[in-house]
């Protein structure tokens, strides 16, 4: 007979123990105030950019709705671990269902997908507007940009899923504590007892996938926009027109930095302290979704108006 703890047999598996930030247990307090900051600064800052995007009718133009659809998976992002970690450092919740993670661990990974998408399909917004600006309007329509979002959303539901199956018929008869705050893939997989091999080169694939050519084409628009750039008469247009792309370039580094170096560090940085990485993947989370409201409404003249004039309004 099977044991009770073998996801195939018909009791409820066992649930996980998520340890938080392995080493650093004295400083979960002020951690979790840090994160728990960082979270309502991405609920206000990009619910204020959602509402700002949703009432101004100028704003419903292809860049704003793509940065509308940012705004929402930023929160769905931070939304689909940190109230499980701020409950696992101010409770002491520590265990987690195993569909509970599984759950967990496709939201994350699919909003991470989502998130890389949307870049991609702003690094074309940027493209046209740039290089080909008399038919902005006739290549971006709303129909295009519908279709885009279905795209992005059907590439992530397409990745993800299998990923959480081929996790789901693991066996898991070893230890079940997870040293990590969340339910990440490779933390999950590590646990079970099963041959593994499959589910290593599927992340891999995935990480390919979805950030090796995301940053591959964003890298391409970019060399394309540089080109046309470099090729204006006058300096001051060359700023004009560098400007209009520096919002979208610092969300790129703000999100693509930290996640690729997380991603290394946790597949072959062996020498790197678990604390470091998993303070890092948890800021990888919170700290793009946090500041790319600021970016955009410091960065974006028509939406730092609109925000300005609305707290006239409710100051008067």
């Amino acid at each position: 007979m099977s044991g009770p703890n073998h996801t195939g047999t018909a009791l409820p598996p066992p649930p996980f123990f998520l340890v938080g930030i392995p080493g650093l247990e004295s400083a979960h307090a002020p951690i979790s105030f840090l994160f728990c900051v960082m979270y309502m600064l991405a609920l206000l800052g990009n619910g204020t950019v959602l509402l700002v995007i949703c009432l101004e009718r100028t704003l419903h133009q292809p860049m704003y709705l793509l940065l509308a659809m940012l705004s929402m998976v930023d929160v769905g992002l931070s939304t689909s671990t940190l109230p499980k970690t701020l409950a696992v450092f101010w409770m002491g919740a520590h265990d987690i269902g195993f569909h509970a993670c599984l759950a967990q661990m496709f939201f994350l990974h699919a909003f991470t997908a989502l998130e890389s998408g949307l870049l991609v399909a702003m690094a074309f917004d940027r493209y046209v507007a740039v290089c080909d600006p008399l038919r902005y309007t006739a290549i971006l329509t709303d129909f295009a940009i519908a279709k885009m979002a279905v795209a992005i959303v059907s590439r992530a539901l397409a990745l993800l899923i299998p990923l959480v199956l081929l996790a789901m018929r693991l066996p898991f008869c070893r230890s079940r504590v997870i040293a990590h705050s969340f339910c990440e893939h490779m933390a999950v997989v590590k646990l079970a007892c099963g041959n593994t091999k499959l589910n290593s080169a599927y992340g891999l694939a995935l990480v390919a996938m979805v950030f090796g050519l995301d940053v591959f084409f964003i890298a391409w628009s970019y060399c394309l926009i540089l080109g046309t750039v470099f090729r204006l008469p006058s300096r001051k247009a060359q700023r004009k027109t560098l400007s209009t792309c520096s919002s979208h370039l610092c969300i790129i580094l703000l999100f693509y930095t930290p996640a690729v170096f997380s991603f290394f560090t946790h597949r072959f940085g062996h020498a790197v302290a678990p604390c470091v990485h998993i303070l890092l993947g948890n800021l990888y989370l919170f700290v793009p979704p946090a500041l790319n409201p600021i970016v955009y409404a410091w960065r974006t003249k028509p939406i730092r108006q609109k925000v300005l004039s609305a707290f006239r309004l409710c100051k008067g």
